[in-house]
């Protein structure tokens, strides 16, 4: 991406930065400042993080039916065997910016992938197109506009729906999903498609989302509010990669003097009560990943319109795809009512803010089993050292007392 570019959007940003959130947030931006420098994983996922922790893991490949290429990769515990991995699977899908290493960032007694794997599950690693843990596409480069071109709905109707497919198939039983941040929103609209909701045997959705007008992140509503989506997507970037050129230019440049990146984070996402600042440093050797600005524009446009909608294309476009002015919403009264759901939410969190959450129960036909946590962030739900008793250990309780229930 050229470099005057960069400077353009991200002299908008700084200025965008030096009131209210500027004064919140100055301190010391050392770890955000270099992201850009920091090493770029070389391996599989597998490799990298999974089996030097003593776990067996195999990667996968799918192909979904608009040509992406995905990685999937399979986990088993430290005593176990792929080959005779007996347990029900269990698909973990990432949030934005994030991919499946994301399940793998602590110690194994801490991150979920591991504790699902020891409990004797068969872990399946969900990483969406465009992620480092993803293999491109059939035909089209990622330096190809068009490779970008999709926003969380394509995630939905094709990552999602594909991957499920593909464990079905593999193992022959039903699938509980495990979802964060935008894997909730993912989740949710790919379960109000009966071909899928019919191989998901039960689902657990952290940080739930499926409306976004009561979001309460400052930084995000300053960025929603100035419109930077539309900028960045009229400057022609396409792709969203703050490893890229332009991305370390645009954060050198606010990190520098304007905003403390450590604190960015609370901005962004509400503060974390659970942590870890001592391995940020290893975290952000494997985050943020790429993702499209038209899934940036499309999650802003949620956040605008207090809509749970596909893409919004305006009139014209919109007549042409879906046959109508407006586009269509995702109907969440179509997941089925017998299809158990946990849902997990925290009191600190500002992006799935808890009016939005109770909009989301309120339009499905079943009474989902509710964690609170009152001081979880969103990231916490992730990465908090305290996350097995306070929510692991409920996941997996859950998962038992229905599948039990069938083992189709």
């Amino acid at each position: 991406m050229a470099r005057p570019v960069a400077v353009v959007v991200a002299a908008f940003l700084a200025g965008l930065l030096t009131s209210e959130i500027a004064a919140e947030t100055a301190q010391n931006s050392a770890d955000f400042y270099n992201l850009g420098r920091r090493r770029l994983p070389q391996q599989s996922l597998c490799l990298e993080l999974i089996e030097p922790s003593g776990y067996s893991c195999s990667e996968h490949k799918i192909q979904t039916k608009d040509g992406y290429l995905l990685g999937l990769q399979r986990v088993s515990s430290r005593s176990g065997d792929l080959r005779t991995q007996l347990g029900p699977p269990v698909l973990l899908q990432h949030g934005l910016f994030m991919a499946g290493d994301a399940w793998f960032l602590n110690s194994p007694e801490e991150s979920m992938g591991f504790v699902l794997a020891d409990q004797g599950f068969d872990v399946w690693v969900g990483n969406v197109r465009g992620t480092r843990w993803s293999h491109g596409h059939v035909s089209l480069s990622e330096d190809d506009k068009n490779f970008w071109d999709w926003s969380w709905q394509e995630l939905a109707e094709y990552d999602l729906a594909k991957m499920i497919h593909h464990i079905y198939s593999i193992t022959n039983s039903k699938v509980f999903i495990v979802g964060h941040s935008q894997g909730t929103i993912m989740s949710l609209a790919a379960l109000t498609q009966p071909d899928v909701a019919e191989m998901v045997e039960a689902a657990a959705l952290f940080c739930p989302i499926s409306y976004l007008d009561h979001i309460t992140a400052k930084f995000v509503l300053r960025m929603v509010n100035m419109h930077l989506d539309q900028m960045i997507l009229a400057m022609g970037i396409h792709e969203l990669n703050f490893r890229s050129d332009w991305g370390v230019n645009l954060l050198d440049s606010i990190c520098d003097g304007h905003v403390d990146c450590n604190d960015l984070l609370t901005s962004i996402t509400g503060k974390n009560c659970c942590f870890n600042n001592s391995r940020v440093d290893f975290y952000l050797n494997y985050e943020p990943h790429p993702t499209s600005t038209k899934n940036l524009h499309h999650l802003f446009q949620m956040i605008r319109k207090g809509t749970f909608s596909k893409y919004d294309y305006g009139i014209f476009k919109n007549l042409k795809l879906y046959g109508q002015l407006k586009p269509p919403s995702f109907d969440l009264g179509l997941i089925p009512k017998s299809l158990p759901l946990l849902m997990a939410y925290g009191g600190n969190d500002d992006l799935a803010d808890v009016e939005d959450f109770h909009h989301t129960l309120k339009e499905l036909q079943s009474t989902p089993e509710l964690v609170y946590l009152e001081n979880y962030g969103h990231i916490d739900f992730i990465v908090s050292i305290k996350a097995k008793e306070d929510l692991h250990d409920r996941v997996i309780g859950f998962f038992r007392s229905w599948g039990k229930s069938s083992s189709s």
